[in-house]
């Protein structure tokens, strides 16, 4: 009896400590990773609104359900120049967190993954510029669509070769990003 209660305080010093040390860890790293989450947002911003020099978070109200997560309106010259919106959609090994930026003259300017959990060496794939290059430049009047035998359209991509649920999911945050805009903030009216 003796051995057991003395067994459970040795065991309860050395969780208590642990769980001190982790929350010291937690303490000391959250502020470098909350900083370098703003950093990788305002890189991805500049990188799908090129034109944008500056960039604030919108007023507009983002349904609570839904792949839009945030949007932020893109300035040059303090003028509105369009949306660099995020969205999160299902891909096929978890949630893919991308950016998606769209000029107020209705033209898709690039797309950026931020985060994914696809499959080595196949869906992990989407963010190089082979398959993420594809969505600079296209009109948005009737969406994205994803191809898989060479796209022919302007408004088409090419899919990744083993990837197409990836390449398929990818598109469709982009096109909800699109929608999104369509409903709310075209043209910069909101």
């Amino acid at each position: 009896m003796k051995e057991n209660i003395r067994l459970g305080l040795i065991l309860f010093a050395v969780t208590a400590i642990a769980g001190l040390c982790l929350g010291f860890a937690h303490e000391i790293t959250r502020v470098p990773i909350e900083k370098q989450i703003v950093e990788t947002n305002n890189n991805a911003m500049r990188e799908v609104l090129p034109e944008a020099s500056e960039f604030k978070l919108s007023d507009v109200i983002i349904p609570g359900e839904g792949a839009v997560k945030e949007v932020n309106e893109g300035y040059k010259d303090g003028k509105s120049i369009g949306y660099a919106i995020k969205v999160i959609t299902k891909g096929y090994g978890g949630p893919i967190e991308m950016m998606v930026g769209i000029t107020n003259d209705g033209i898709l300017q690039g797309m950026k993954i931020l985060s994914h959990s696809e499959t080595p060496g196949l869906g992990a794939n989407a963010p190089k510029p082979e398959f993420s290059g594809q969505f600079k430049n296209k009109p948005i009047e009737n969406g994205i669509e994803v191809v898989t035998a060479g796209a022919s359209q302007k408004n088409q991509v090419d899919a990744m070769t083993g990837a197409t649920i990836t390449s398929k999911r990818v598109t469709n945050g982009v096109n909800q990003a699109i929608k999104f805009y369509t409903s709310n903030l075209k043209g910069g009216q909101k």
